[in-house]
């Protein structure tokens, strides 16, 4: 048997056991279970974000029923009762108009939410976010020039939303602001302000379309994108069965190299006497 050959059948591997290689086996022994766990995690998200849009896509094909049916005062909107579309009757009451600073339209333009409160027949109040408009006002201290609501009593249609609050929004709930100007739609924060019955939550106005087309009604809600962690599971997991494949790779290509050495060290040792 040639030297190289019994080199390579017996010891070729002894590489293995080197600093760099003991250290680069445990690297790709950490990242497999890691690549792994990165992957069921995005699972795990694909998986809430499916979820999500589906309770999007009910709640906004679910027929329109009376706001009281779905929230009282004090009450917390559910996620399941989110973007469900309400009808209610009343008028609007614009002496006790808010608006809601730094909020962004379609274009991404900063501007105002316009908070209405909306007095139901009963006497209970539904606030209604009435759409966005331009903070082009003289200054940011000044309450802007705001296009006035239907007069006189009228029903409205919108999509129910929840209160707002700092810890699901991350907006800070400022104080000292100008008069007739909040950051959150919070009705626990109304309802203090207007000592007044408000109904848990708010809606996002879609009727009856503004004149004008001002404020601008807010554009349905958005679908989270599933499918993009759907693909980064799978990518996780290619990686991590890809890790092993590239270790027995790189290990094997380390092994034919020195076998290659040995064999060439070899020749030359028994072509020297000949040379000789």
């Amino acid at each position: 048997m040639h030297p190289a050959t019994r080199l390579y059948g017996r010891g070729v591997y002894r590489f293995l056991m080197s600093r760099q290689w003991v250290i680069l086996t445990l690297i790709a022994l950490l990242l497999i279970p890691t690549m792994i766990r990165l992957g069921i995690w995005q699972m795990h998200r694909y998986e809430e974000r499916t979820a999500r849009n589906q309770l999007v896509t009910d709640a906004l094909a679910a027929e329109p029923v009376p706001v009281e049916k779905l929230t009282t005062p004090g009450h917390t909107v559910t996620s399941a009762e989110r973007y469900r579309t309400v009808t209610a009757k009343g008028h609007f009451d614009t002496e006790d108009e808010v608006v809601v600073r730094r909020r962004t339209n379609s274009d991404d333009e900063v501007g105002y939410h316009v908070l209405t409160p909306f007095v139901l027949d009963d006497g209970k109040v539904l606030l209604v976010n009435r759409g966005w408009i331009p903070s082009d006002g003289p200054s940011q201290t000044a309450f802007p020039k705001v296009p006035a609501p239907p007069g006189g009593e009228v029903t409205v249609k919108g999509r129910l939303m929840p209160d707002e609050t700092t810890e699901a929004s991350g907006i800070k709930n400022l104080e000292g602001l100008p008069d007739r100007q909040v950051m959150l739609i919070n009705s626990e924060q109304e309802a203090r302000r207007l000592d007044a019955r408000v109904l848990g939550g708010y809606i996002a106005q879609t009727a009856p379309e503004p004149k004008g087309d001002t404020p601008e009604l807010l554009g349905n809600p958005g679908k989270e994108d599933a499918a993009l962690n759907y693909a980064y599971a799978i990518q996780w997991w290619l990686f991590s069965a890809a890790v092993p494949v590239g270790w027995v790779v790189l290990a094997r290509r380390e092994a034919r190299e020195r076998a290659r050495k040995a064999t060439e060290a070899a020749d030359s040792e028994k072509a020297e006497p000949a040379a000789v």
